[in-house]
Formats: structure tokens, C-alpha cells, sequence
């Protein structure tokens, strides 16, 4: 078995086509892409208790009002079984999914390396499946920990795992599309909460029955369905001997772009380089400035347009929510918000990493900076002129550049470090992620009630927000600005590279002509690409469909 799961074991023979390794690095992100889905939960959980009147216990945090009562009503939470979880509660394992994500992936990503793909997206679909299974007697056993320690802690862990487990992979098979190799990846991360969420929905409306709101049913069935898809995707990796590269591809000439390293960095030098802090903050400016507003979609838009949503201009926020009617309705269009911006979340992954192969990763971001930042100011003037179409288009592009910075920045990281420990490198630049998980939503949160409770109206709360959101960006704008190609002292001689293929035990191709040439014949394993693409596009397209619909209410 130890054989079995060795990177020696999976490195492609001759016969090996590179696109199947895609179809099997997006079973597995659009598996673990559910954490980002997984607030379709949190309503049906808070109402899993009834009382003898058939109505939903209190919650245990009943009555609190400030932060020191609410995390007193989560210590109780978290071991009683006579009252109901709150939202607060419950957005705890939120929060750990995405902080375990960043640090797994940094301390796991040198062991990644070492002993190959495999092996690691094994282990996380153990952790990701295997947390989905605690969390499923959590909710039977009405244990609030144990949701959190196994989805939010164990599944965390397998989140990471199984987000950088093909990085390195990718990359290596696509040398000369690196950013859409990895832009195909890390689409499928985005878009599992797009196919997850409507099936959770689905699943929990058939297993609910009185008194049992069906979540822990859900739970179990998600983890085997999981388990299949993430088994076929461990099973499907393969890497290429060292010394691989597509037919006739010749690697670009340094003397013409120095951003794009022909040598390798080892992982215990990555972080001693400026490059890696400049590009830490880069991804972290890029993701804080768009997981804040995403995080609050719905009810951002709602706050700023109130009757405009639902064709009665006249009406602010604070008239509809004296009417459940009119709030429901609202609420509905924020959803269809919610879908759109999912939409352009997923595709400007693909679109944008992809564009970055011909544009260069720098000028990438300097798009994304400049733009993202132009964008920000104009949505307060949007927002101002209550110009609905022209405000949801700005943050239609802004969640399209906040995919876009997710797939890019491994592409980025191997023009500046080589690939031989990207994947690795990728892992600890996560942190950068887990930071702005929780600074971007802080800011946005923090702002958004200090100016309610200035009394300052719905529709003029979040004008100072979105001007702080492009100070981030101008941040991130200056930090790449400063990126420029690691010094000659990081890079690994000849010798040292080979004594790491050696620990590795990579294997050395024998006949670079012969072998590139098979691998990228048209013919080889076509039947068995067009299935694997299947397997994962058709869940795709169901998740796309359904999005769609929901995104309908806006235009309606």
C-alpha cells in the first residue's frame, strides 16, 4: 500500500495523457469547495430542538446582547442539549474551516511534496469525510463540539490538504499554461458550494420529518458521495518524471522575461526572500477587500436599495422590515445577488488565471489593484445615484478579480521560485488567506454596526466601507509593484536539486523526445479524458443551472 501511494509509484508512464490530471484535481475541490456552502445549514440547525408546543427552543445564547454574553451563550452551547444553537455558534466553524485551510497547508506542504499527491489527497478526503461523519452525530447528539472539531478542526485540515494537493502537480504537467492549469483547479474549490449547497438543500427536504430536521441524514449522505469523488481524484494523480515538457514547447528565453524562473528555491529559503512577503501581501489585500463584501452580499444590497428590488423605490430598508412579505421578497433578490457574483466568483478563477498566461502574472494583479480599486470608488457613487444594474455589475467584477487573485497566485509563485516546491511554498503563503479571512469580514462587520448604531441610514452605511476596501487595494497595488525576481543567492545549485529528487524518489525521464510525444498524442486514453471531463462537468453544469435561476429574481 505504501507502494501503492508513493509519488515514485505515480509518475506517468509513456502511455499518459496530462488531461487527465485536471478532471481528478477538480473532483476534489469541488468536494472540499462545500465549506463555502455550508451556511445553507445554520438556519435549519438553529430550529433542531422543538418543545412540547412544537415550537424551537431557545437558543442558549437568549437574550445576549453584547460580545462577552454572546461567547458565554457559545461555552453553554457547546455541551447542552436542552437549548438551540444561534448563528454566532455556528459561524465559529466557519471560521475554522479557512484558519485550519491556511495552516495545514503551511505545515503539510513540505510532506505534500515528499511523498506526492496521492497519498495527501487520500488523507484529506479521511479528514474532509471523516469530519462530515463526527459533525453527522454531532447534530444526532445535539453536540455543538464535536460539529466544530469535526468539520471545523478535522475537516479544516483536510480543506488544506486537499487544496494545495495539486498545485505542484498542475503545474509541472502545464509549464506552458500554468496559470490555467491551475485556474481549472481552483475553479472547482469556488464552484463546490455552487453544486453542494443546492443539493444539501434538496437532501435535507427529504430527509426531514417532525421533530428531525434531516441535517444530520444530509451530513452522512454528502460524505459518502464525497468519498467516491475524492477517491477517484487521489487515484487519478499522476506526476511527470523529472525533466518532462510538452511537445514541442520551448521554455521562454530569460533574457527576455526575468519575472519567470528557469532554477527552483528550496521551501527553508521561500520565506527568507522579499518576493514571498510581497506576494503574501498581495493575496492578502486582494482577498480581505473581497471576502468582506462578499461574506455580507445579500444584505448589503438590500440595506442600499430596500424598495428598489422589489419595484417600490419609495421604501427604504428600515420600511421593509416592518413587513415579513415585503422582507421576504428582498431577500429573494439579495439571494439572486448572492448566485451572480458566485457565477463571476468561479469563472473569473478560469478567465483570469488563464488571461495571465499571455498578460504576465504582475501585470495580472496590476489589473486586478487598479481596477478593483476604481471599481470600489465608483460603487459608492453607484450606490449614491441608486443605480442598481451599474452597482451589481462593479461587484460582479470585483468577485471575478477576487477568484482570479485564488488561481493565479500559484502560477505567480512558480515564475518566481520554480516549481520543484510550489506546491509547498503555495501551502505557507495560505496564511495570507487565513489573515484576511478574518481581517477582511472584522473590517466590513465592524464598520457596517458602528454606523448603524450612529444612526446613519441603511442606504448610506457602506459608502466609507467600500473607500477603506480600496485603500486595501492601493496596498496590494504598491506591494507588487515591488516584486521583482529573486536573487541568485535563493536558488538551489545542480547538485542540491538532485539530492531533493533523490529524498523525493522522483524519477528521471529516460527519453524526453520519445515520451512527450506519446503523452500528447490526441488519441491516447481519449475515451477515459472525455469521461473524467464528464464526470466533472456535468455536476458543474447543475450547479451553474441552479445558480442561474436563483440569479434570475434580479433582472425579474
Amino acid at each position: 500500500m505504501a507502494s501503492f501511494l508513493s509519488k515514485e509509484y505515480i509518475t506517468a508512464n509513456a502511455n499518459f495523457n496530462r488531461w487527465l490530471v485536471p478532471p481528478a484535481a477538480l473532483a476534489i475541490h469541488l468536494s472540499i469547495g462545500m465549506a463555502y456552502g455550508f451556511s445553507v445549514f445554520w438556519k435549519p440547525l438553529g430550529n433542531a430542538l422543538m418543545g412540547a408546543d412544537g415550537k424551537p427552543l431557545a437558543a442558549c445564547a437568549a437574550g445576549a446582547t453584547t460580545v462577552a454574553e454572546k461567547l458565554s451563550g457559545t461555552a453553554r452551547a457547546l455541551t447542552a442539549t436542552d437549548c438551540n444553537w444561534t448563528q454566532f455558534d455556528l459561524g465559529w466553524m466557519y471560521t475554522l474551516f479557512f484558519v485550519l485551510l491556511g495552516c495545514s497547508a503551511a505545515l503539510w506542504g513540505g510532506w505534500l511534496e515528499r511523498e506526492g499527491p496521492r497519498k495527501a489527497g487520500l488523507v484529506s478526503l479521511l479528514c474532509w469525510c471523516g469530519g462530515l461523519l463526527i459533525s453527522a452525530y454531532g447534530v444526532y447528539a445535539h453536540q455543538l463540539w464535536m460539529m466544530w472539531l469535526g468539520s471545523g478542526v478535522i475537516g479544516g485540515i483536510g480543506l488544506g490538504l486537499g487544496y494545495i494537493s495539486p498545485v505542484s502537480t498542475l503545474i509541472k504537467w502545464f509549464p506552458d499554461r500554468r496559470g490555467m492549469a491551475t485556474g481549472m483547479a481552483i475553479m472547482g474549490f469556488g464552484g463546490g458550494a455552487m453544486i453542494g449547497s443546492p443539493l444539501a438543500t434538496k437532501l435535507m427536504t427529504y430527509f426531514t420529518s417532525p421533530g428531525n430536521v434531516g441535517v444530520w441524514q444530509t451530513f452522512v449522505t454528502l460524505a459518502a458521495i464525497y468519498s467516491v469523488f475524492m477517491l477517484c481524484g487521489a487515484l487519478g494523480y499522476r506526476v511527470p518524471p523529472v525533466g518532462w515538457k510538452p511537445a514541442n514547447w520551448t521554455p521562454p528565453a530569460t533574457a527576455k522575461n526575468t519575472m519567470i524562473a528557469t532554477r527552483h528555491v528550496h521551501l527553508k529559503n521561500a520565506h527568507k526572500t522579499p518576493q514571498f512577503w510581497l506576494l503574501w501581501i498581495v493575496l492578502c489585500m486582494n482577498v480581505s477587500a473581497g471576502i468582506g463584501i462578499i461574506g455580507a452580499a445579500a444584505p448589503m444590497l438590500q440595506e442600499t436599495f430596500g424598495g428598489a428590488l422589489i419595484g417600490q423605490p419609495e421604501l427604504g430598508f428600515a420600511d421593509i422590515k416592518k413587513d415579513e412579505a415585503l422582507t421576504a421578497a428582498a431577500a429573494a433578490v439579495g439571494a439572486g445577488f448572492v448566485g451572480l457574483i458566485s457565477l463571476f466568483n468561479i469563472f473569473g478563477r478560469i478567465g483570469w488565471a488563464s488571461s495571465s498566461d499571455k498578460l504576465g502574472r504582475k501585470r495580472t494583479y496590476f489589473i486586478f489593484f487598479t481596477l478593483g480599486a476604481i471599481l470600489y470608488c465608483t460603487a459608492t457613487y453607484m450606490a449614491g445615484m441608486k443605480s442598481l444594474a451599474l452597482f451589481v455589475a462593479c461587484f460582479c467584477v470585483i468577485a471575478s478579480m477576487y477568484g482570479g487573485g485564488f488561481a493565479t497566485i500559484p502560477a505567480y509563485l512558480a515564475d518566481m521560485f520554480g516549481t520543484q516546491f510550489v506546491g509547498a511554498i503555495h501551502g505557507r503563503l495560505l496564511t495570507a488567506w487565513s489573515t484576511a479571512g478574518i481581517l477582511g469580514p472584522v473590517v466590513v462587520n465592524y464598520m457596517h454596526d458602528t454606523r448603524l448604531e450612529q444612526g446613519v441610514p441603511f442606504d448610506q452605511v457602506y459608502a466609507p466601507i467600500f473607500v477603506v476596501l480600496a485603500g486595501l487595494m492601493v496596498v496590494g497595488f504598491i506591494a507588487n509593484m515591488l516584486v521583482k525576481p529573486v536573487a541568485d543567492q535563493y536558488f538551489m545549485t545542480d547538485a542540491e536539486l538532485a539530492e531533493v529528487h533523490k529524498i523525493s524518489h522522483e524519477k528521471t525521464m529516460q527519453n524526453q523526445t520519445k515520451v512527450s510525444a506519446v503523452v500528447n498524442a490526441a488519441q491516447q486514453h481519449l475515451v477515459l479524458v472525455k469521461l473524467a471531463w464528464a464526470t466533472v462537468l456535468i455536476p458543474i453544469g447543475y450547479g451553474v443551472w441552479s445558480t442561474v435561476q436563483k440569479a434570475g429574481g434580479l433582472f425579474s
